[in-house]
């Protein structure tokens, strides 16, 4: 890879106080602009090889760290409306040279997916890597509403071991010693996150922008079953790696996927050209 490092804004929110924006720009004319957003608990500093590779690959990319998150504002792990984040997306797709991939991980996946399914400016294309549109136990969900309630915010810990998210010992390693990484989540936002799945699920089926879905099939944090039925949607294609676990570009195979997601983006931009 090239000496491409990421440069960092932040801009004034008038709710949140700041929002950080991390990017990362080709040495020549970019081919589009990749809208990277984040997962649950982490913040977008941690995509910095990911973002160098999209960018050797000739792609601007932007990723914000979400509310509640990161060196953005807010309490942590906490938004005050699940629309906030979707505006942080929104504010970035409609700003960004096209043509625009909108990329979401994991909570990000689902704030991805929400995106999309409403009525906001949209992406030429959208990839979700292992998105959190199920998942959750029955009680979880029956008790996430009360809790949001009485004690909207109260932290529930994750509970996530480092062997979860890659095969690699060191992510694990390099994951719990990050300072900026919460590890617990209000009951606010865990609502509003099952409030998401269930208001995106009927909906899936009018997905109408062209989407690859990445999922790894050793994936303990959200369960692979879950994206299955995308996989069955025109327009959508989905892959599945068998030995791969939640945190598919932070594997060792990371490199090799974001290039099949840079092949992808090329033939499906092609098919429009």
């Amino acid at each position: 890879m090239s000496d491409i490092k990421s440069t960092v804004r932040q801009q004034p929110n008038p709710e949140y106080g700041t929002e950080l924006i991390r990017e990362w720009h080709p040495e020549s004319e970019a081919k589009g602009t990749v809208v990277l957003v984040h997962g649950l608990a982490e913040h977008s500093g941690r995509y910095e090889r990911v973002g160098r590779l999209f960018a050797d690959n000739g792609f601007s990319v932007a990723a914000p760290d979400l509310f509640g998150f990161g060196r953005s504002g807010g309490d942590r792990a906490d938004v005050q409306d699940w629309d906030d984040y979707l505006d942080q997306v929104g504010r970035l797709v409609e700003g960004a040279d096209r043509p625009v991939i909108l990329l979401g991980h994991s909570m990000g996946g689902l704030i991805a997916t929400s995106y999309a399914l409403g009525d906001h400016p949209k992406p030429d294309l959208l990839v979700l890597s292992a998105p959190a549109i199920g998942g959750g136990a029955a009680w979880q969900k029956a008790l996430a509403p009360v809790l949001a309630r009485i004690a909207p915010g109260m932290h529930i810990p994750n509970n996530l071991k480092g062997e979860q998210l890659s095969r690699d010992p060191e992510v694990g390693e390099a994951y719990f010693s990050d300072p900026l990484n919460v590890f617990k989540t209000t009951a606010r936002l865990g609502n509003f996150l099952f409030a998401a799945q269930t208001a995106a699920a009927p909906q899936l089926d009018q997905l109408a922008i062209p989407t690859l879905v990445m999922h790894g099939g050793s994936d303990s944090i959200v369960p692979p079953a879950s994206t299955a039925l995308l996989g069955d949607l025109d327009g959508v294609e989905r892959r599945l790696y068998p030995k791969l676990r939640h945190e598919i570009f932070n594997e060792p195979e990371g490199p090799q996927l974001v290039a099949e997601v840079v092949d992808w983006i090329g033939d499906e931009l092609a098919k429009n050209s």
